[in-house]
């Protein structure tokens, strides 16, 4: 169930378990490694500051199960704009792609294509550490 459609469908599903009880937007990802799908749902808490977006539960997911290359994210919300993914959520991907492709739809059903390099071409990187 790796096609672009399976991995749509896992998203729609992942929103609909998302925990978001203040904001009320929901948001499902679904990130494709290695040829399994790992999914994630943001996860609010009451204070807002330490709510975790759905990008980096997926990939959180990924991670626990041994994945540590990421080929390709799906994300999906409610709401009329597309999801974009917010600067952590790039950092944090960035560290297992260089680059990947990145789906997003919005609650009409429309869908946006784009990759990571596109949205976050200058991720910091190791050498920012010496």
């Amino acid at each position: 169930m790796n096609s672009e459609e399976g991995l749509i469908r896992s998203t729609m599903k992942a929103k609909e378990r998302a925990y978001a009880p203040y904001s009320k937007f929901r948001v499902g990802a679904s990130l494709l490694s290695s040829g399994k799908i790992y999914q994630g749902f943001n996860i609010e808490n009451v204070s807002y500051s330490i709510t975790i977006c759905a990008e980096r539960v997926a990939a959180i997911n990924a991670i626990l199960n041994g994945a540590l290359d990421f080929e390709k994210i799906v994300i999906a919300t409610d709401s009329k704009e597309f999801p974009y993914p917010c600067g952590a959520c790039l950092q944090f991907l960035s560290e297992f792609a260089q680059d990947m492709d990145i789906i997003l739809i919005n609650g009409e059903g429309k869908v946006e294509k784009t990759t990571l390099k596109k949205l976050f071409p200058k991720p910091f990187e190791t050498s920012g550490l010496k």
